[in-house]
């Protein structure tokens, strides 16, 4: 049964979810791509490779509770958020080395300082989708190449970007955001 704060939580998500679809809608594109580009082969790939990864974790009783961001680009396997200890940490690339189509693995995940509250659950879901409203309002960042994940107050950003810029933007974008107390850059330029 979902206590009212639950059901405010999830309406509020829910909103900003569909806000943020909308002012998507209206952004521009940048058709003058600086950075080398990938076919529809390898886009395709890629999408399989990140479905698969996810559906590894998920099988996997240890972590598929565990918040972990995964990011694929030709091949190469991001992995981002918070897990409690070390042990987590090398189960989750133990399982992603064995997925196909997996070449490498940058394992971006950190670890958790503290327990966390249902209040803070709350609280960072509600200071991620600030983040990602904010990245999204942004034109100079492609914030659909970004994932964010937050962890009392701590913003971690991962993901493949193109430029060094872009990077730049998105933390400075991120850090001037409310309660946010920290951010982590755990993004790569693309390849």
């Amino acid at each position: 049964m979902q206590t009212q704060l639950e059901r405010y939580a999830a309406k509020v998500l829910l909103t900003t979810a569909i806000s943020m679809s909308l002012m998507a809608c209206s952004k521009p594109v940048d058709t003058a791509a600086s950075m080398p580009s990938t076919t529809v082969g390898t886009e395709i790939d890629d999408t399989v490779v990140t479905a698969s990864v996810r559906s590894a974790l998920l099988a996997d009783p240890d972590v598929k509770s565990l918040d972990v961001k995964v990011e694929t680009r030709k091949g190469e396997v991001q992995l981002s958020g918070f897990v409690d200890n070390l042990t987590q940490a090398e189960r989750i690339s133990t399982i992603v080395k064995g997925v196909q189509g997996v070449k490498t693995i940058d394992n971006k995940m950190a670890m958790k300082t503290a327990d966390t509250t249902v209040g803070n659950k709350v609280d960072d879901a509600i200071v991620t989708t600030r983040v990602k409203a904010a990245l999204l309002a942004d034109e100079s960042v492609k914030s659909f190449d970004i994932a964010v994940v937050t962890r009392k107050g701590e913003v971690q950003l991962s993901g493949f970007v193109d430029n060094q810029g872009q990077i730049d933007r998105a933390m400075q974008v991120a850090r001037a955001v409310e309660d946010v107390h920290s951010v982590s850059n755990q993004m790569t330029l693309k390849k």
